[in-house]
């Protein structure tokens, strides 16, 4: 005899199983969502780094800038990606980097270092992926964040992006630190993740 509790997780595993025929996504008309602005652009890391500017993002051009950001911010612990760890491992020379996410010392850390998937030139997004972000919650949670973005990574617009994106269900959008604002429109940055949003283009 099945019990209420067995009947419940019964369905939740059923909504949860994976669908045999998946849906063909809508066509959509691309050209209605590119930017004029970005058409004729040729160099995308130049545009990507402006973009990332205007929405106070941080571009860093190398490790000696990734480095002096976070000596002069006296964020002296932080977690770094693993797989990253060996080409920065001098830019974090005399910092606690940890490469294990400790979930129970959420507030130890100040900074965060992981990897991103694309970006996208035009609004100066930053797309990160399962596939790719070895720890959300080290993008998420540190007052820093900061992502090592390859140059070839960068698209120039939306429709290109999504075109070249893994199917994957978990992707963040991130464009610049996090903000929210109230009634009066009084913006304030980090409320619900990082207050800082840097960007180390390789």
């Amino acid at each position: 005899m099945n019990s209420d509790r067995e009947q419940i997780l019964g369905r939740v595993r059923a909504a949860l199983a994976p669908l045999a025929e998946r849906a063909a996504l809508p066509d959509w008309e691309r050209d209605l969502v590119r930017m004029r602005q970005m058409q004729g652009i040729t160099d995308l890391a130049a545009t990507f780094c402006a973009r990332l500017k205007g929405v106070n993002g941080t571009p860093l051009q190398s490790t000696a800038e990734l480095t002096d950001l976070l000596t002069k911010n006296g964020w002296t612990r932080g977690y770094c990606d693993p797989v990253l760890l060996p080409s920065l491992d001098a830019a974090l020379a005399g910092l606690r980097v940890e490469t294990s996410y400790d979930r129970t010392r959420v507030d130890d850390y100040a900074f965060g270092i992981t990897r991103a998937t694309a970006a996208i030139a035009e609004t100066g997004t930053v797309v990160l992926t399962d596939r790719d972000t070895s720890t959300r919650l080290a993008a998420l949670a540190p007052w820093a964040h900061i992502v090592v973005l390859k140059r070839a990574d960068i698209f120039p617009d939306i429709p290109a992006a999504l075109a070249a994106l893994p199917a994957d269900p978990n992707i963040i959008w991130v464009t610049g630190p996090s903000k929210t604002a109230d009634v009066e429109g009084i913006l304030i940055e980090g409320v619900h993740g990082p207050g800082v949003q840097a960007v180390l283009l390789v």
